[in-house]
Order: C-alpha cells, then structure tokens, then sequence
C-alpha cells in the first residue's frame, strides 16, 4: 500500500472512528449495546470493511468498545473507558459533557496543577520564567475573553508542568488542554458580562512561582482554578437559562 492510499486509510477509519465514539459518549448507542455487524456497519458509513475494522480496533484501545467472538462489537462499560485519552476527552467535549463530569474534571485539575505549581517553583530554571513570562505577556496582549488567548493560556499551563521536571506530570498536559478547550469555549459563548478576566489569577500564579514560593504557588494556582469552575459553572448555567 503506497503512502497517499495508508494516509486515505488513516483518514477513513478516524473519521469512523470519531462517529461512533460521539454515538457511544452522546448516550445513542449505550454501554452493552451490540453494534451493528462488520458488513452492515461498513455500508452505513460507507467505508471498507478494513476500515471499519481498524475504527473499531482505534475504539478498542481506548475501552470504549469490546470486540467479542461470538457475540460481537459490545459498548464497553463507562468505568472501562481511558476518560484520560485526548481523543476521548476531546469527544465528551463534542457531545458537552454533564456538569457532573466537568466537576470531575476540574476536581483532578485541582489534585495535579497546585502540586504542580509548587514543585515548579521549587525547580524551574531562567528558561521556565522566560516561556511563563512570555505566554502570560501574549494572554495579556490577546485577552483572556477571546479565542486568541487560548493558545497562550495553554502555553502557560503546559509550562508550569514543563518546570517540574517530572515526565509523567508534564504528559498530562493534554488533559489539562482539553479542559482548557472547553471551558474556554464555554465562556465565549456566554454573553459578555458574564466573562471575567482572569488574567490577574495568572499573574499571581507567575509571581509565585519566579520567587520561588512554593507555598503561594500551591493556593494561587488552587484559587486560579476553583475560580476558572464557578466562571464554567455560571457560564453554563446563563446557557441553559437562554434556551429554555
């Protein structure tokens, strides 16, 4: 197979892939449901029977679903999926996720992030304040109330987790981006005087941490996102008011 046809292959059963998976998290297709056949599933998506398969294996690394013999492709149980996978993140996100779940998610925000925070200012180097200084200068340039002060949040996050010198800490900055995404998103769809500002919670994160308070670190990154729950909160809650 030459490399344009595995790169079509790839794209196929991603794309499969991605509409079960919103099938499966959105509630159609519930935990212990069959899903349809390899031949019927297949002409449904109108896709090859090899991509449909390879969709279902992708499915099944991540416990959303598990292929069986004889009884076929089952919806796994909730507790057997990676929630921590990006993908799967990324799809909760797509389908908006219960308040239940963002609490859940913030919750673990608040167990990784002050810790964080902490050891960061305890071992980051001049290279860390410069990456810290620089994503809060362009979050303060760009707005933290506007879509083009995402990247710059994220980068401010991913740093901090990038100053503990800590490997398997800094991997689990794609679930705090994912977090980010959405929350974010959330608020920009919120009208705007229910938008705050939270470019003084970054502030005193950066201060904390290039003084090397590990202490402060710690309560102003926990206060930085207990905050950035109640503004996700709120915004949802004007949400739900607006469409009823």
């Amino acid at each position: 197979m030459g490399e344009s046809a595995t790169v079509s292959m790839r794209r196929l059963h991603g794309y499969v892939a991605h509409r079960l998976a919103v099938s499966i998290i959105g509630g159609d297709a519930a935990p212990g449901s069959v899903l349809p056949n390899e031949e019927q599933a297949s002409s449904a998506f109108g896709v090859s029977r090899t991509a449909y398969r390879e969709a279902i294996r992708m499915l099944a690394a991540k416990g959303l679903v598990e292929a069986q013999p004889k009884t076929g492709t089952r919806v796994a149980q909730r507790s057997r999926w990676n929630l921590l996978d990006p993908d799967v993140l990324g799809w909760h996100f797509e389908v908006e996720p219960s308040p239940t779940f963002i609490s859940s998610l913030f919750e673990l925000r608040l167990i990784v992030e002050p810790a964080a925070a902490a050891m960061a200012a305890e071992r980051r180097d001049d290279g860390d304040i410069a990456d810290l200084a620089e994503a809060l200068s362009r979050f303060a340039a760009l707005g933290t109330t506007r879509p083009e002060g995402l990247e710059a949040d994220l980068a401010f996050h991913t740093a901090i987790l990038r100053a503990t010198r800590n490997e398997p800490l800094t991997a689990l900055s794609s679930v705090i981006n994912a977090a980010l995404h959405w929350s974010v998103r959330i608020k920009l769809d919120a009208p705007e005087d229910v938008r705050r500002d939270s470019l003084g919670d970054h502030q005193a994160v950066f201060d904390a941490i290039a003084r090397r308070d590990s202490a402060s670190a710690r309560a102003r990154m926990a206060a930085l996102l207990e905050q950035a729950l109640a503004d996700t909160m709120r915004a949802l809650s004007v949400r739900a008011g607006a469409a009823v």
